[in-house]
């Protein structure tokens, strides 16, 4: 028995006493050497008794049904968002569906005054405890296998990250990896990919990182999909995004409200665009396919209104590094002549996950 994919089989095992004498030594052994375990198989161990207790598991599933109705019915008349389920359910970390936009992050620009920040959100995800319990909801309702290369600690920030090319050159945002003990990224199958920072821009809020893996690709198909703007796209330019507030991708659009970011930054456009907590590095795509910028914030009062690094910013970067030669950005877009839900199809692919660990 695997003490790292079936903890929860592990708990209901110990509970009722119908481990063999081998597996419950083998398992008090562990719980005595790996604290991070310990902490896992006790909040699983904590929940069975209150179900076994209460007999309350098939209620519990109502309630959760209820909740889901619920936050589908408040959100209704929010901007328009449509979400695509995935071929697999992520098993990382998800942001609590009701949280209000205004808490947005919890980190803000490190050369803005007190009074300036106040205005600005960073869209990073972090994760809260009301997630480590709808997490481990998830794990008795949907018996989720823990898929390969996972860590066995849970993530503590969150971000969304977007191919530079199919062998695994990712650009995200700098505030989602500052500080990172380590990285993953998680792909559209559900699979994790360790990753490490190839360069940064602080100031610019960008980051390049490398899946560590030699044979990763993206897609077998072959190419980006998507090419890269290589100037400012013009006011009222319609766009749209793909990323991951929550554990499935979410498509939102808008327009280019300004062609500055916040404060006046050239480096930014400001957007009409829905966004949330999980969205920071997403890309930002006209109508013909080509990336135009990378979500990175919203007006922390605003339902809509975010910015967003331009991709020109992005490619000045790309030229100033060493591994710039490595990095075959594709010279067109496949996605001029599809329908929006074809383009959303092949983006899919090459848009993931950045999990950060600390």
């Amino acid at each position: 028995m695997s003490l790292e994919n079936n903890i929860w089989k592990l708990a209901e095992g110990y509970l009722t006493q119908t481990l063999s004498t081998d597996e419950t030594k083998s398992l008090e052994q562990r719980l005595a050497s790996d604290k991070t375990f310990a902490n896992e198989f006790q909040e699983a161990s904590n929940m069975l008794r209150s179900l076994n207790k209460n007999g309350e598991q098939k209620r519990f599933q109502q309630t959760l049904g209820s909740i889901n109705q619920k936050i589908k019915t408040e959100t209704e008349n929010a901007p328009r968002k449509i979400s695509l389920r995935t071929h697999y359910l992520r098993t990382a970390a998800v942001a609590a569906g009701v949280a209000l936009i205004a808490t947005l992050g919890t980190n803000l620009w490190h050369n803005r005054s007190q009074e300036q920040t106040s205005k600005y959100a960073e869209l990073r995800k972090v994760r809260t405890e009301i997630e480590g319990i709808k997490q481990s909801q998830n794990r008795i309702i949907k018996d989720l296998n823990t898929k390969a290369n996972k860590p066995a600690i849970e993530n503590k920030y969150s971000g969304t990250g977007f191919a530079l090319s199919n062998d695994g050159y990712i650009v995200t945002n700098y505030h989602v990896t500052e500080g990172a003990d380590s990285l993953y990224i998680q792909t559209r199958d559900g699979s994790y990919y360790k990753a490490s920072t190839v360069s940064f821009d602080a100031n610019a809020d960008i980051a390049i990182l490398k899946v560590e893996s030699k044979k990763f690709r993206f897609s077998k198909q072959g190419t980006v999909p998507y090419s890269f703007a290589t100037g400012k796209s013009g006011l009222g330019e319609r766009i749209f995004t793909l990323g991951y507030p929550q554990d499935e991708v979410v498509y939102s659009e808008g327009y280019i409200s300004s062609k500055n970011g916040y404060m006046g930054d050239s480096m930014q456009y400001r957007l009409e665009l829905p966004a949330e907590p999980g969205q920071s590095g997403a890309p930002v795509i006209d109508a013909s396919g080509a990336v135009v910028g990378i979500v990175t914030g919203k007006e922390s009062k605003s339902i809509s209104t975010t910015y967003a690094v331009s991709s020109k910013t992005m490619l000045r970067l790309l030229r100033n590094i060493p591994q710039a030669s490595n990095i075959t950005l594709p010279k067109s877009s496949k996605l001029g002549k599809m329908s929006r839900s074809q383009q959303i199809e092949k983006i899919q692919d090459f848009t993931c996950v950045v999990n950060v660990y600390k």
